[in-house]
Protein backbone atom coordinates (compact mmCIF):
# COMPACT_ATOMS: atom_id res chain seq x y z
CA UNK A 1 0.00 0.00 0.00
CA UNK A 2 1.50 3.21 -1.02
CA UNK A 3 1.04 6.15 1.64
CA UNK A 4 2.01 9.01 2.23
CA UNK A 5 1.91 12.02 4.36
CA UNK A 6 1.09 15.90 4.83
CA UNK A 7 4.73 17.49 4.66
CA UNK A 8 5.43 20.80 6.31
CA UNK A 9 7.76 21.91 9.35
CA UNK A 10 8.78 25.49 11.17
CA UNK A 11 11.76 25.60 9.07
CA UNK A 12 13.68 24.03 5.85
CA UNK A 13 15.65 22.18 8.55
CA UNK A 14 12.69 20.54 9.78
CA UNK A 15 10.98 19.95 6.98
CA UNK A 16 14.52 18.14 5.59
CA UNK A 17 14.35 16.10 8.89
CA UNK A 18 10.78 15.10 8.02
CA UNK A 19 11.70 14.13 4.45
CA UNK A 20 14.37 11.60 5.80
CA UNK A 21 12.85 10.15 8.62
CA UNK A 22 9.49 9.34 6.52
CA UNK A 23 11.81 8.05 3.97
CA UNK A 24 13.44 6.18 6.94
CA UNK A 25 9.85 4.63 7.77
CA UNK A 26 8.70 3.57 4.48
CA UNK A 27 6.63 6.13 3.68
CA UNK A 28 6.08 6.56 -0.55
CA UNK A 29 5.68 10.35 -0.50
CA UNK A 30 4.73 13.73 1.49
CA UNK A 31 2.21 16.17 0.23
CA UNK A 32 3.09 20.10 0.90
CA UNK A 33 0.58 22.94 0.77
CA UNK A 34 0.74 26.23 -1.16
CA UNK A 35 1.44 28.13 2.12
CA UNK A 36 4.49 25.65 3.35
CA UNK A 37 7.83 27.54 4.37
CA UNK A 38 5.98 30.19 2.20
CA UNK A 39 6.91 28.70 -0.76
CA UNK A 40 7.34 24.52 -0.81
CA UNK A 41 9.29 24.39 -3.77
CA UNK A 42 12.85 25.42 -2.69
CA UNK A 43 12.30 23.28 0.52
CA UNK A 44 11.33 20.54 -1.80
CA UNK A 45 14.20 20.76 -3.66
CA UNK A 46 16.21 20.67 -0.54
CA UNK A 47 14.42 18.06 0.64
CA UNK A 48 15.12 15.56 -2.18
CA UNK A 49 18.56 16.28 -2.43
CA UNK A 50 19.02 15.17 1.58
CA UNK A 51 16.92 11.50 -0.02
CA UNK A 52 17.06 9.65 -2.51
CA UNK A 53 13.44 8.27 -3.51
CA UNK A 54 10.77 9.50 -1.54
CA UNK A 55 7.96 11.40 -3.89
CA UNK A 56 8.18 15.33 -2.52
CA UNK A 57 4.54 16.25 -3.90
CA UNK A 58 2.65 19.82 -3.89
CA UNK A 59 -1.11 19.37 -2.93
CA UNK A 60 -1.56 21.91 -4.32
CA UNK A 61 -0.21 25.10 -5.76
CA UNK A 62 -2.79 27.04 -6.91
CA UNK A 63 -3.25 28.23 -10.27
CA UNK A 64 -4.97 31.59 -10.25
CA UNK A 65 -1.89 33.71 -8.53
CA UNK A 66 0.76 32.01 -11.27
CA UNK A 67 1.14 32.25 -14.95
CA UNK A 68 1.47 28.57 -15.99
CA UNK A 69 4.87 29.66 -17.98
CA UNK A 70 5.86 30.88 -14.99
CA UNK A 71 4.72 28.03 -12.99
CA UNK A 72 6.44 25.34 -15.55
CA UNK A 73 9.55 27.12 -15.02
CA UNK A 74 9.50 27.15 -10.86
CA UNK A 75 8.89 23.54 -10.86
CA UNK A 76 11.28 22.71 -12.96
CA UNK A 77 14.10 24.85 -11.25
CA UNK A 78 13.36 22.59 -8.26
CA UNK A 79 12.96 19.38 -9.69
CA UNK A 80 16.36 20.39 -11.82
CA UNK A 81 17.98 21.21 -8.09
CA UNK A 82 16.74 17.85 -6.46
CA UNK A 83 19.14 16.33 -8.75
CA UNK A 84 16.73 12.87 -9.08
CA UNK A 85 13.00 12.03 -9.94
CA UNK A 86 10.63 12.36 -7.20
CA UNK A 87 8.97 15.75 -7.68
CA UNK A 88 5.75 15.80 -8.66
CA UNK A 89 3.25 18.58 -9.76
CA UNK A 90 -0.22 18.97 -7.88
CA UNK A 91 -2.05 22.19 -9.21
CA UNK A 92 -5.43 23.16 -8.41
CA UNK A 93 -7.74 26.62 -8.71
CA UNK A 94 -7.84 26.30 -4.99
CA UNK A 95 -11.55 28.51 -3.84
CA UNK A 96 -13.17 31.46 -4.11
CA UNK A 97 -13.04 32.76 -0.56
CA UNK A 98 -9.46 32.49 -1.04
CA UNK A 99 -8.87 33.51 -4.86
CA UNK A 100 -11.74 36.32 -4.53
CA UNK A 101 -11.70 37.78 -0.56
CA UNK A 102 -7.79 36.86 -0.30
CA UNK A 103 -6.12 37.92 -3.96
CA UNK A 104 -8.81 40.46 -4.99
CA UNK A 105 -9.54 37.72 -8.63
CA UNK A 106 -11.96 36.75 -10.09
CA UNK A 107 -13.25 33.07 -10.03
CA UNK A 108 -16.47 33.34 -12.22
CA UNK A 109 -15.01 30.75 -14.70
CA UNK A 110 -12.67 27.77 -12.46
CA UNK A 111 -13.12 25.07 -15.10
CA UNK A 112 -12.34 26.55 -18.13
CA UNK A 113 -9.92 28.80 -16.26
CA UNK A 114 -8.50 25.24 -15.52
CA UNK A 115 -8.63 23.59 -18.75
CA UNK A 116 -6.26 26.21 -20.65
CA UNK A 117 -4.05 26.35 -17.71
CA UNK A 118 -3.92 22.41 -17.63
CA UNK A 119 -3.55 22.39 -21.42
CA UNK A 120 -0.50 25.07 -21.69
CA UNK A 121 1.39 23.63 -18.42
CA UNK A 122 1.07 19.73 -19.38
CA UNK A 123 3.00 21.24 -23.03
CA UNK A 124 5.63 22.55 -21.79
CA UNK A 125 6.49 19.89 -18.85
CA UNK A 126 6.30 17.61 -21.97
CA UNK A 127 9.20 19.48 -23.40
CA UNK A 128 6.94 21.38 -26.23
CA UNK A 129 6.83 24.78 -27.23
CA UNK A 130 3.31 25.86 -26.52
CA UNK A 131 1.39 28.38 -28.83
CA UNK A 132 -2.45 29.34 -26.99
CA UNK A 133 -4.67 31.95 -26.82
CA UNK A 134 -6.90 31.68 -24.56
CA UNK A 135 -9.70 33.66 -22.73
CA UNK A 136 -8.01 33.13 -19.50
CA UNK A 137 -4.51 32.52 -20.07
CA UNK A 138 -2.22 32.98 -23.15
CA UNK A 139 1.43 31.72 -24.00
CA UNK A 140 3.88 31.60 -26.58
CA UNK A 141 6.58 29.93 -25.03
CA UNK A 142 8.76 29.89 -28.40
CA UNK A 143 12.03 28.38 -26.01
CA UNK A 144 11.33 29.85 -22.73
CA UNK A 145 10.68 26.82 -20.92
CA UNK A 146 13.92 24.84 -19.21
CA UNK A 147 14.30 21.87 -19.95
CA UNK A 148 13.70 19.04 -17.10
CA UNK A 149 16.35 16.90 -16.13
CA UNK A 150 13.89 14.22 -14.74
CA UNK A 151 9.53 13.91 -15.33
CA UNK A 152 7.26 15.73 -13.48
CA UNK A 153 4.05 13.88 -13.17
CA UNK A 154 0.96 16.73 -13.45
CA UNK A 155 -1.84 15.67 -11.00
CA UNK A 156 -4.76 17.64 -10.06
CA UNK A 157 -6.85 18.68 -7.38
CA UNK A 158 -10.40 17.59 -8.94
CA UNK A 159 -13.40 16.82 -7.23
CA UNK A 160 -15.98 18.16 -10.18
CA UNK A 161 -16.77 15.99 -13.15
CA UNK A 162 -15.84 18.57 -14.88
CA UNK A 163 -12.48 18.85 -13.07
CA UNK A 164 -12.02 15.34 -13.57
CA UNK A 165 -12.38 15.30 -17.50
CA UNK A 166 -9.24 18.23 -17.39
CA UNK A 167 -7.82 16.03 -15.20
CA UNK A 168 -7.76 12.45 -17.43
CA UNK A 169 -7.32 14.68 -20.41
CA UNK A 170 -4.33 16.60 -19.68
CA UNK A 171 -2.72 15.60 -16.49
CA UNK A 172 -1.18 12.53 -14.71
CA UNK A 173 -3.94 11.55 -12.29
CA UNK A 174 -5.81 13.69 -9.34
CA UNK A 175 -4.73 14.47 -5.68
CA UNK A 176 -7.96 14.53 -3.76
CA UNK A 177 -8.47 16.03 -0.03
CA UNK A 178 -11.70 14.90 2.11
CA UNK A 179 -13.39 12.48 -0.67
CA UNK A 180 -13.75 9.64 1.59
CA UNK A 181 -13.66 5.60 -0.36
CA UNK A 182 -17.63 6.10 -0.97
CA UNK A 183 -17.29 9.33 -2.68
CA UNK A 184 -13.92 7.62 -4.90
CA UNK A 185 -16.35 4.59 -5.92
CA UNK A 186 -19.78 6.52 -7.01
CA UNK A 187 -18.65 10.06 -7.77
CA UNK A 188 -15.16 10.42 -8.28
CA UNK A 189 -13.79 6.99 -9.90
CA UNK A 190 -16.76 6.85 -12.79
CA UNK A 191 -16.09 9.99 -14.15
CA UNK A 192 -12.39 9.49 -14.17
CA UNK A 193 -12.51 6.01 -15.95
CA UNK A 194 -14.67 6.84 -19.09
CA UNK A 195 -12.90 10.21 -19.21
CA UNK A 196 -9.58 8.90 -19.64
CA UNK A 197 -11.09 5.68 -21.62
CA UNK A 198 -12.43 9.06 -23.93
CA UNK A 199 -8.84 10.40 -24.40
CA UNK A 200 -7.02 7.20 -24.79
CA UNK A 201 -5.41 8.18 -21.37
CA UNK A 202 -3.53 5.40 -19.27
CA UNK A 203 -4.35 4.73 -15.68
CA UNK A 204 -4.51 7.35 -13.77
CA UNK A 205 -3.37 8.17 -10.27
CA UNK A 206 -5.73 8.68 -7.66
CA UNK A 207 -4.19 10.27 -4.63
CA UNK A 208 -6.57 9.97 -1.81
CA UNK A 209 -5.82 12.58 1.47
CA UNK A 210 -8.08 12.17 4.47
CA UNK A 211 -7.23 12.73 8.28
CA UNK A 212 -6.41 9.27 9.68
CA UNK A 213 -5.90 9.17 13.44
CA UNK A 214 -5.71 5.27 15.16
CA UNK A 215 -7.55 5.70 18.65
CA UNK A 216 -9.59 3.40 20.26
CA UNK A 217 -12.72 5.89 20.87
CA UNK A 218 -13.78 6.47 17.68
CA UNK A 219 -16.05 10.10 19.00
CA UNK A 220 -12.92 11.43 20.67
CA UNK A 221 -11.07 10.99 17.40
CA UNK A 222 -13.68 12.62 15.35
CA UNK A 223 -14.30 15.57 17.95
CA UNK A 224 -10.45 16.32 17.42
CA UNK A 225 -10.52 16.04 13.28
CA UNK A 226 -13.48 18.54 13.70
CA UNK A 227 -11.43 20.81 16.20
CA UNK A 228 -8.56 21.20 13.08
CA UNK A 229 -11.04 21.08 10.39
CA UNK A 230 -13.92 24.07 10.70
CA UNK A 231 -12.19 25.89 7.93
CA UNK A 232 -13.72 23.84 5.38
CA UNK A 233 -17.44 24.15 6.04
CA UNK A 234 -16.60 27.57 4.36
CA UNK A 235 -15.41 25.77 1.16
CA UNK A 236 -17.84 25.16 -1.53
CA UNK A 237 -15.88 22.35 -3.19
CA UNK A 238 -15.15 20.12 0.21
CA UNK A 239 -18.47 20.25 1.70
CA UNK A 240 -19.76 18.75 -1.87
CA UNK A 241 -17.91 16.20 -2.05
CA UNK A 242 -17.58 15.48 1.73
CA UNK A 243 -21.76 15.51 1.21
CA UNK A 244 -21.42 12.82 -1.56
CA UNK A 245 -19.61 10.86 0.80
CA UNK A 246 -21.84 10.47 2.77
CA UNK A 247 -21.00 12.93 5.30
CA UNK A 248 -22.01 16.40 6.76
CA UNK A 249 -18.41 17.34 8.30
CA UNK A 250 -14.67 16.30 7.85
CA UNK A 251 -14.86 14.54 10.94
CA UNK A 252 -17.56 12.11 9.14
CA UNK A 253 -14.93 10.91 6.65
CA UNK A 254 -12.17 10.94 8.96
CA UNK A 255 -10.64 7.29 9.18
CA UNK A 256 -10.85 6.66 12.99
CA UNK A 257 -10.64 3.73 15.20
CA UNK A 258 -8.30 0.77 16.39
CA UNK A 259 -6.01 -0.76 14.03
CA UNK A 260 -8.05 -3.50 12.33
CA UNK A 261 -10.95 -0.99 11.50
CA UNK A 262 -8.55 1.65 9.96
CA UNK A 263 -6.90 -1.38 7.88
CA UNK A 264 -10.34 -2.19 6.84
CA UNK A 265 -10.94 1.72 5.88
CA UNK A 266 -7.58 2.24 4.18
CA UNK A 267 -8.43 -1.25 2.21
CA UNK A 268 -11.86 0.47 1.14
CA UNK A 269 -10.14 3.28 -0.43
CA UNK A 270 -7.92 0.91 -2.56
CA UNK A 271 -10.98 -0.97 -3.58
CA UNK A 272 -12.56 1.94 -4.33
CA UNK A 273 -10.40 3.34 -7.08
CA UNK A 274 -7.54 5.28 -4.54
CA UNK A 275 -3.83 3.93 -6.01
CA UNK A 276 -2.46 6.69 -3.14
CA UNK A 277 -3.19 7.19 0.50
CA UNK A 278 -2.06 10.91 1.96
CA UNK A 279 -2.83 10.75 5.47
CA UNK A 280 -2.38 13.44 7.49
CA UNK A 281 -2.35 11.77 11.28
CA UNK A 282 -4.21 13.95 13.90
CA UNK A 283 -3.38 13.88 17.31
CA UNK A 284 -6.00 13.13 19.95
CA UNK A 285 -5.75 13.58 23.53
CA UNK A 286 -6.36 16.22 26.20
CA UNK A 287 -2.95 17.02 27.29
CA UNK A 288 0.20 17.12 25.04
CA UNK A 289 1.33 14.15 25.74
CA UNK A 290 -1.58 11.88 24.92
CA UNK A 291 -1.53 13.74 22.12
CA UNK A 292 2.24 12.97 21.36
CA UNK A 293 1.11 8.90 21.94
CA UNK A 294 -1.29 9.33 19.72
CA UNK A 295 0.69 11.07 16.47
CA UNK A 296 2.98 8.23 17.47
CA UNK A 297 0.33 5.36 17.58
CA UNK A 298 -1.49 6.38 14.03
CA UNK A 299 2.29 7.09 12.16
CA UNK A 300 4.18 3.86 13.65
CA UNK A 301 0.72 1.80 12.21
CA UNK A 302 0.88 3.79 9.28
CA UNK A 303 4.54 3.48 8.84
CA UNK A 304 4.25 -0.45 9.59
CA UNK A 305 1.45 -0.88 6.42
CA UNK A 306 3.80 1.35 3.96
CA UNK A 307 7.10 -0.64 4.28
CA UNK A 308 4.61 -3.75 3.56
CA UNK A 309 4.26 -2.96 -0.03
Amino acid sequence: MRIGLTGGGSSVDRIVEQAQRAEAEGFSALWYASSVAGDPLVAMAIAGRATTSIELGTAVLQTYPCHPLLQANRVAAAANAMGRPGLTLGLGPSHEPVVRGVLGLSYAHPGRNTREYLRIISGLLGGADVDVDGVDWSVHSSGRMVALDHPVPLLLSALSPRMLRIAAQFADGVVLWMASATAIATSIGPVLRDAAAAHGTPSLRVVAGLPIAVHDDTAEARNAVAAMSSAYAGMTNYQRIIEVGGGNSAADVAIVGGETAVLEQLRDLITAGATDVWAQPIAVGTDRAQRAASLQRTRGFLGELARER
